[in-house]
């Protein structure tokens, strides 16, 4: 055979698509594995032409999954952001939405058995250290896919998934606030630096002559504050002590504006060099954080919950998401036990996926 077969689900998790692949099938050293991936996806091209991505870093996400070792967790997920044109793989950021896929896809790879109506799946993330509950519908043929949740960026229903996030301080730079500050000022823009479940540089959108209700169409398009805005991330991610910050996408970017549509804020995300469709998971918790914390670019900009746990409602390019926050205000900051949403996934296809012996064989 002149190609090498690999066996992958491909699936939609939250509102993020990608192949779902056991880690067992592929290549350990990470080089190798980054080549088998720019080759899956196709990678190189903007419409991803001779892959199976789709020409948006939102499907060119791949998700690596093994049965863990560690005591609490059911399955270690590796993500990899493979980017679209130029090449290149990311392991260090992981992927919430991704992550909304791989609690049905343990199942369907018979690495975690069905049990009942609902089954409990314990996931670490290995990229960040996050433990996640995920909670599939399930029957005694396996994963239930069709059901009455909708979420805001994918048409139709299907059946919930619901995600618990544990242990996401901190995970990428090893504090709440890696540059020790609320606020920053990189090229006369205040920024907040926050990590929680994902790094992130937070903006006002007005400090960038934006409203933040901007399509992502719009955004997109507009060079000059893409140019600006990058600077800006460069600068933030080096404060907090991110490598190579130019060649990563972490940190990731957030702007905020007041809501419209009876959320609790406005928000756009970006992954960074475009503007993200919807939300991403990891960056709503972030976001989510941030406005509940007192001193950073959010104030004044939301009425804080007194709640506990709070419902953060973003609004975001198209719709908006729901984080329900349960945390404490302590001296340092947040105190987030837990942050939760509810997402859906479904399976696309199954069967193999091919790469040229030339790149890998095994």
């Amino acid at each position: 055979m002149t190609q090498t077969a690999i066996p992958f689900l491909f699936m939609r998790g939250g509102t993020s698509r990608g192949p779902y692949l056991n880690r067992a099938d592929l290549p350990e050293d990470l080089e190798t594995l980054a080549q088998v991936l720019i080759a899956m996806v196709g990678s190189g091209h903007p419409l991803n032409i001779d892959g199976i991505g789709g020409g948006n870093a939102v499907t060119t996400k791949v998700a690596m999954l093994s049965k863990s070792q560690d005591d609490w967790a059911d399955i270690d997920y590796f993500f990899a952001q493979v980017s679209v044109e130029d090449q290149s793989v990311d392991f260090k950021p992981t992927c919430g939405n991704i992550l909304s896929g791989v609690g049905p896809a343990a199942i369907d790879m018979g690495l975690v058995p069905a049990t009942g109506a609902e089954t409990t799946v314990n996931i670490r993330a290995v990229n960040t250290g996050a433990r996640v509950v995920a909670k599939v519908q399930t029957s005694p043929d396996g994963v239930v896919y069709d059901g009455a949740a909708a979420i805001d960026g994918v048409p139709g229903t299907a059946a919930p998934v619901g995600l618990q996030f544990m242990d996401t301080i901190g995970g990428a730079t090893g504090a709440f606030l890696p540059t020790g500050n609320l606020i920053d000022t990189f090229d006369g823009v205040d920024v907040t630096c926050m990590d929680v479940a994902m790094p992130m540089v937070i903006a006002r959108a007005e400090a960038f002559g934006l409203t933040g209700y901007e399509s992502a169409e719009d955004l997109n398009d507009n060079t000059d504050f893409f140019a600006t805005m990058e600077a800006v991330r460069i600068q933030a991610g080096e404060a907090m002590g991110i490598q190579n910050v130019a060649k990563s996408v972490t940190p990731k970017f957030g702007l905020l504006a007041p809501a419209r549509d009876g959320g609790t804020i406005a928000t756009r995300y970006f992954m960074p060099w475009k503007a993200h469709p919807t939300m991403a998971v990891t960056g709503a918790q972030c976001l989510a954080s941030c406005v509940l914390t007192p001193g950073t670019v959010a104030d004044g900009m939301a009425a804080r919950s007194n709640d506990r746990p709070a419902t953060i409602t973003l609004e975001h390019a198209s719709g908006q998401i729901d984080v329900i926050v349960d945390y404490d205000l302590t001296g340092d900051g947040i105190d987030l036990r837990s942050a939760g949403l509810v997402r859906t996934a479904r399976l696309l296809a199954k069967g193999e996926v091919m790469i040229p012996t030339a790149v890998w064989r095994r």
